[in-house]
């Protein structure tokens, strides 16, 4: 790469998102055949203002930055510079991502090609246990003035390249260099190695941070697409970025189809806590309507009746009594309902809202209990949690490819209770009582609802 033009660069910015922050200073020095024959050096005008901890960690404040000109400003005439050129960065995903962003702001198409030397540091110096710049230059001994400038740290960054250049032999120079070009994709703290046996097949998957603190898991019906796509879209995608600079090691477990992966990562999730899932951590306690058969009215349960067979009907999934009372309140101010008949005011004969028009006078005679309470479910029936549709347990067999493994899975009242690979494994586990969750019922609802399109088979136990 000698006589190839390698632009050596460097940005800071006001923050780590590279789709909301912006770009405070770009440094670049245009290499060709070992020497610097240009660069470029300027302070960027954010239009935002920079973060007191973000001016500490730089330098770099408001009034350094008040006459500076926007990335708009010299877009055009960078483009023009950069070309297409190479670049050189440490961590070069973070430069990359926030060039690419500035420059679509600015009704620019940026596709850099790009070398990552922390990519590089990671195969050149694997026994070193920090890769970031400031401790690769106290290792080689390269000298840097001032750290977190992106003028220094670009030169930094020559001097640490042509020092590996020197003391390098050529062939693992080489292939250190095609290495990183082949996975170039891949976060730098990721060794490749890791992903070469991802299957194309469903299952989940675990990233984990470092000292393996767990930070996303996921699922899909082809983990290898599935993880691979998460390092495509890490400059359109805030949490996507996040992922890319903490990911240092990933785990996944194959499936026998959809159903198994989902159930897993629900399961996972609320085990481990990572800290980038929030859709699926543990629920607190849940609560839902309760409408006995022949009540006027709901009772507010808690979870511990989900899971149990009832003589009437539930209604909605919720977090809090809070929650569930506001959705109620709702659907009787959106249908006239009464407040006082449903339970949500006390008091006896005409309410507040019949004096308002907002009820029909179920409360005064205006309107029969029978006709409010057959009005009163039909609002609630878009919540309704389906019943159980079977006296006990039944074991679901899930397949997804012929030559693939298969899962008996065993349910109670929508209560998941363990998987197995047989059918004598599956009647074998010994289980607790079942606990229900707003998660696995939703799961199991919407594949046994369907479950000739899923491939299911349902065996019911009696």
């Amino acid at each position: 790469m000698n006589d190839t033009p390698l632009i050596f660069i460097d940005i800071e910015t006001t923050g780590t998102r590279a789709t909301r922050d912006r770009i405070t200073e770009i440094a670049a020095l245009k290499m060709v055949g070992g020497h610097v024959v240009e660069r470029w050096v300027s302070l960027i005008q954010p239009t935002t203002g920079v973060p007191a901890h973000i001016s500490r960690l730089t330098g770099i404040d408001d009034a350094m930055l008040r006459d500076a000109p926007t990335f708009a400003c010299i877009a055009e005439e960078l483009n023009g510079w950069l070309g297409r050129d190479t670049l050189v960065a440490h961590n070069a995903r973070f430069d990359a991502g926030f060039l690419r962003n500035e420059f679509k702001r600015a009704g620019i198409a940026y596709r850099p090609r790009v070398i990552c030397t922390l990519r590089l540091a990671r195969r050149l110096a694997p026994q070193l246990p920090r890769h970031n710049l400031t401790a690769l230059l106290a290792h080689y001994d390269v000298p840097r003035t001032n750290a977190h400038r992106a003028e220094e740290d670009a030169q930094a960054l020559w001097g640490l390249w042509q020092t590996w250049q020197q003391r390098v032999d050529t062939p693992t120079w080489q292939a250190a260099l095609a290495d990183e070009q082949r996975h170039r994709s891949l976060p730098a703290h990721l060794p490749s190695e890791q992903l070469a046996g991802l299957p194309e097949a469903p299952g989940v998957y675990l990233f984990y941070g470092h000292n393996r603190l767990p930070l996303y898991v996921g699922k899909s019906v082809n983990l290898r697409l599935r993880v691979l796509g998460h390092f495509q879209r890490d400059h359109q995608d805030d949490k996507e970025m996040r992922l890319a600079q903490q990911i240092q090691h990933v785990e996944w477990e194959e499936t026998a189809g959809d159903l198994s992966a989902q159930l897993r990562e629900a399961q996972l999730v609320k085990q481990l806590m990572p800290i980038m899932n929030r859709q699926l951590r543990r629920q607190g306690k849940l609560h839902t309507w309760y409408w006995p058969d022949d009540a006027a009215q709901p009772t507010l349960a808690n979870g511990k009746l989900l899971g149990q067979p009832q003589p009437g009907k539930l209604f909605g999934l919720f977090r809090s009594a809070k929650e569930a009372k506001e959705a109620l309140r709702h659907l009787a101010e959106a249908h006239q309902l009464c407040p006082q008949i449903l339970g949500l005011e006390k008091g006896k004969g005409r309410c507040f809202a019949h004096q308002l028009g907002r009820c029909r006078g179920a409360c005064c005679g205006e309107e029969t209990r029978e006709a409010h309470t057959l009005r009163a479910q039909q609002a609630l029936a878009g919540l309704q949690i389906s019943a159980w549709p079977w006296p006990g347990r039944i074991i679901l067999r899930e397949q997804s490819r012929p030559t693939g493994p298969a899962a008996y899975h065993l349910i109670d009242h929508w209560c998941y209770l363990g998987s197995a690979s047989s059918r004598q494994a599956a009647l074998a586990l010994k289980t607790p009582a079942g606990q229900f969750d707003m998660d696995t019922y939703r799961i199991l609802n919407r594949f046994i609802r369907d479950a000739d399109q899923h491939g299911l088979s349902i065996e019911p136990l009696g």
